[in-house]
């Protein structure tokens, strides 16, 4: 590029290279250095430059004028992006969720899938997303779950010792097969829930994909490994009753994101953290006491996932806690005739706690089985603190949790 005086624009000569071999190149790259306002005269020597640049212009989006009727030289003035080929970037593109900027409070439908901080081409077709604001769904630590939660995964062949063998007795073998059932069509919706909100984010909000993304991993993983545990020794799964579907339904019928996602990962996950921690500390083999302490460390960072995502969004909504709670009734009022946590599950947590069939070792396993639900209690007593509800009403939601667990 070249100068012909201080005051005159910058001056590129494309000599006899046509637009057809490369030529746009090098005014595209001229252009892109100019300074904010400028204009790049062009001047060139090959058949028909002169409208092939004319065409390459109109397409850029960039105004075109010519010094003289000869049109030996050409001023072009890069277009605005507005008016331009390429619209407003999807932001920044930084890598860093966290930088400045990084992720606008709402995702425009025009960006449609285009990584975040690329710049849209005009004409792209808008992609209507649900959930394109900031506050419906972001979790601050979203990236730093998901990276967790890639180094923490685990494969089932090789994590865990299938071999193993049984010497329990027959009827605590049994009692895994049920809670084991049970805890498949809880972890069925577990896998749902998220899956049904992923398609429904906008891709600007990458992060939060990705943790989600990887929780749905999760649970398929948990179905996979205690599909197997069941089957394991010729076994079968066992009962599944009316109550706990439609417990589990009403999580699948929430509509709304944040609220879905309290009910599910901050009540029902987080009691499900003490479930698995249950079974690791009292199931009879080694193997379930594996699967159980995998699947719990899993099951936490859907805990933390939930409960970041909502201390952001009450952050930014101090109101939704009325919703919060208003959700937790409503859940209560509709499960209010159906039988909660089946008798078979109960007792089957009782045998497990016990070990064998006899009065002291039931006795003992009934108390395990009381400090469980203290434990749980507790903990959604916690986390609802954590989230901004006073005592009194942090105990009274806590009560109200589906006596499913989930």
């Amino acid at each position: 590029m070249t100068r012909s005086g201080t005051s005159l624009p910058p001056t590129i000569d494309i000599e006899t290279l046509g637009f057809d071999a490369g030529a746009h190149l090098l005014v595209k790259h001229a252009l892109a250095t100019l300074p904010e306002g400028a204009s790049l005269r062009v001047t060139g020597q090959a058949p028909g430059w002169q409208a092939q640049l004319a065409d390459w212009c109109r397409a850029q989006g960039h105004a075109l004028a010519w010094a003289d009727a000869s049109q030996r030289l050409a001023h072009v003035t890069p277009g605005t992006a507005e008016a331009g080929r390429w619209r407003d970037a999807a932001h920044t593109g930084h890598a860093d969720p966290r930088a400045a900027g990084a992720v606008l409070p709402e995702a425009r439908a025009h960006w449609g899938l285009a990584a975040r901080g690329a710049r849209v081409e005009a004409g792209s077709p808008d992609i209507a997303f649900r959930l394109d604001r900031k506050d419906e769904v972001w979790a601050e630590n979203a990236a730093e779950l998901y990276a967790q939660a890639v180094s923490a995964q685990w494969d089932p062949e090789v994590a865990l010792d299938w071999q193993v063998a049984f010497t329990h007795p027959p009827e605590v073998e049994a009692a895994i097969r049920q809670v084991m059932t049970y805890m498949v069509e809880n972890e069925n919706a577990a896998l749902l829930v998220p899956a049904r909100f992923l398609g429904q984010i906008h891709p600007h909000y990458r992060e939060l994909q990705a943790a989600l993304a990887i929780q749905v991993a999760d649970e398929a993983r948990h179905i996979e490994v205690f599909t197997r545990r069941i089957r394991l020794g010729g076994g079968e799964p066992a009962l599944s009753t009316a109550g706990g579907q439609a417990s589990l339904k009403s999580l699948l019928d929430e509509p709304d994101f944040s609220v879905a996602g309290f009910l599910l990962s901050v009540l029902g996950e987080g009691t499900f953290v003490n479930l698995l921690q249950f079974l690791a500390a009292h199931a009879p083999d080694p193997l379930t006491r594996q699967i159980a302490k995998l699947a719990a460390r899993d099951e936490a960072r859907h805990v933390a996932l939930g409960m970041s995502h909502l201390l952001y969004r009450l952050q930014q909504e101090p109101a939704m806690r009325g919703r919060l709670a208003h959700a937790v009734e409503a859940r209560h009022d509709s499960l209010a005739g159906t039988a909660g946590l089946n008798e078979e599950v109960f007792d089957a947590l009782v045998l497990i706690g016990a070990g064998a069939l006899t009065p002291a070792a039931v006795a003992a396993g009934f108390a395990k089985v009381q400090q469980l639900m203290r434990e749980m209690a507790d903990g959604r007593f916690t986390r609802l603190l954590r989230l901004g509800f006073e005592r009194a009403e942090a105990e009274r939601l806590s009560a109200l949790h589906t006596r499913n667990f989930m």
